[in-house]
């Protein structure tokens, strides 16, 4: 057996608006249909895809349990409106490049403290010229 890619990360949450908010309006994924679980819950898509799917729960998770997710990652096509996106609604992020490959990953956090990190073609460091981290691709 052979993977083919990622299918979808389900992540717990107490917080649903918040955080299909974050998916669709940072990320760009779109709400779309999901079965009629007995559960609240949404999913997000990525095209045809859907990648993240949302279920309810009454209390956060804690961040210190033993199921952690350390992060889950995209890969993505335009690192300069992504960036400005960013800094347009005082989000966080860092940037890290690959070393040998020269993958960009902008790191960003979900509003319940997810880690997620897009990846961008080296060539798209151009295109970037007020972040310092990519001078030295």
């Amino acid at each position: 057996m052979a993977l083919a890619k990622l299918d979808h990360v389900n992540i717990r949450t107490a917080n649903l608006a918040a955080m299909g908010a974050f998916y669709q309006e940072v990320l760009g994924l779109t709400a779309g249909e999901r079965p009629a679980f007995g559960f609240p819950g949404a999913w997000l898509y990525c095209g045809a895809t859907a990648v993240v799917h949302l279920v309810e729960v009454a209390e956060q998770p804690d961040p210190q349990g033993a199921l952690r997710l350390e992060h889950f990652a995209f890969s993505g096509a335009g690192l300069g409106e992504f960036l400005a996106l960013l800094r347009r609604r005082g989000a966080g992020y860092e940037i890290g490049v690959v070393p040998g490959l020269g993958i960009i990953q902008v790191n960003v956090h979900d509003p319940d403290g997810n880690h997620i990190h897009i990846d961008f073609d080296p060539a798209e460091a151009a295109s970037v010229t007020d972040e310092p981290v990519l001078a030295a691709v």
